[in-house]
């Protein structure tokens, strides 16, 4: 099962080569979908006759990928499996498919990251060749990058006399998109036919700041945690999520959009909030399961998970799917404010930027005579930029939703008061 709607994989390393014995339920290949990274296992006992992709070719689902000689010398196919019934007509006909077949002295690729595997394809560095020095032998960028120094100091003698090159020509270079690159095109393409309503806002976080070191006092006395601190995140998706059960409509989705006299809303009692994560595989947006039900701590733990798994590229492709609205935090990398692009099955889209220490007035009363001025004083403003969908949401629905997660944020023991 490699996810529904996916009609093509990438074969990303083989874990058999032909002649080799395999039985029920080992392992066969790792392929990576436009979601996600699977590995696919054999449905039968017998011998490896012939591979049908290399790796980084691409594989149709539906078709074989491999043939396995049984026991009762009957050879069956081993394909990838979809979630639909039945194959659209788009598919390739395996008579029409690219097969290649692999010698016994094929060597099978050593365990390593998309990611890593990109960098060894630059530089045409053999991956197998290289030792792995990570978990479980994995071979890691730093591994790649020894080898190819090891490689070029052999190679390369230093010439003191000589001046230093200088190119002449200067050559374009075309590339292949990335799975994710692919699939971003691709959401991203469809996201881009819904009229976007663009809003934003400042918040005060000084209260907020309070708030999360007083939760970090209490987490460093005790040891029932799996994390020693929590950021700003989980009070910022924990108010996302009180603040949004008083505007279910950001969180509802389309049904049957193709025509106004089809189209109905569908209002998702669940809260499953989305949060963009660089791994090193590329951007990928898991959610937040359920965060309506959770506290902040629990909020940080399933975080911290997430991004653990996104560090070994390794999100799972459930942390990916059934997200209902996204709250992106681009604010850990740089910048202010920013247009986030919904994604398609979502009505809203929120975005921080950079928590900055910025001079702002506030009334002061004074103590002698009772008259209250203006004075400047430094707060930590954060910028807050929404997206939303003009056909369904207007401007009023956002800018109130916007100004209830503020009153939230700038006065975080009402948070206390709406939790349920």
């Amino acid at each position: 099962d490699i996810g529904e709607g996916i009609k093509e994989c990438e074969i990303v390393q083989w874990f058999v080569k032909p002649g080799d014995q395999i039985s029920e339920f080992e392992k066969i290949c790792e392929v990576q979908s436009d979601k996600a990274t699977v590995e696919i296992t054999s449905r039968f006992t017998g011998t490896i006759k012939e591979l049908h992709y290399q790796v980084g070719e691409m594989a149709k689902v539906g078709k074989p990928i491999v043939n396995i000689e049984t026991e009762s010398a009957s050879e069956n196919h081993e394909g990838l499996e979809s979630d639909e019934n039945t194959v659209t007509s788009t598919i390739i006909q395996h008579s029409e498919l690219k097969t290649n077949t692999f010698s016994a002295n094929d060597k099978v690729l050593s365990l390593a990251t998309p990611a890593v595997r990109r960098i060894a394809k630059e530089y045409k560095v053999d991956i197998s060749e290289i030792k792995g020095t990570g978990k479980g032998a994995r071979v890691t960028k730093d591994d790649v990058m020894n080898h190819v120094a090891k490689k070029t100091q052999s190679i390369v003698k230093p010439i003191a006399s000589l001046p230093p090159q200088v190119p002449t020509t200067f050559e374009d270079k075309i590339t292949s998109l990335s799975t994710i690159q692919k699939s971003m095109f691709k959401y991203m393409t469809r996201s881009l036919q819904i009229p976007h309503f663009g809003y934003g806002d400042e918040f005060i976080l000084d209260n907020a700041i309070a708030l999360r070191d007083m939760v970090n006092e209490y987490i460093a006395q005790s040891n029932k945690f799996s994390f020693k601190k929590i950021t700003f995140m989980p009070i910022l998706i924990k108010s996302f999520s009180v603040a949004l059960q008083k505007f279910p409509i950001l969180n509802a989705c389309l049904v049957d959009a193709d025509s106004p006299d089809t189209v109905k809303l569908k209002y998702r009692s669940v809260h499953n909030i989305g949060v963009a994560m660089d791994t090193p595989g590329g951007l990928l947006v898991p959610n937040v399961k359920n965060v309506q039900t959770k506290s902040i701590f629990d909020i940080a733990a399933d975080l911290q998970r997430l991004q653990e798994d996104g560090k070994r590229n390794a999100i799972a492709l459930s942390d990916i799917q059934d997200g209902t609205i996204t709250l992106s935090n681009i604010g850990i990398i740089g910048g202010t404010h920013l247009s986030p692009v919904i994604f398609s099955q979502e009505l809203c889209i929120a975005a921080i930027g950079k928590i900055q220490r910025l001079p702002r007035f506030e009334p002061v009363k004074d103590d002698f005579t009772g008259k209250t001025t203006d004075k400047v004083i430094a707060k930590h403003v954060i910028p807050v930029s929404f997206c939303a969908d003009h056909r369904i949401i207007d401007g009023v629905t956002v800018a109130r939703f916007s100004e209830a997660w503020k009153n939230l944020l700038e006065n975080p023991a009402l948070m206390s008061v709406e939790l349920r």
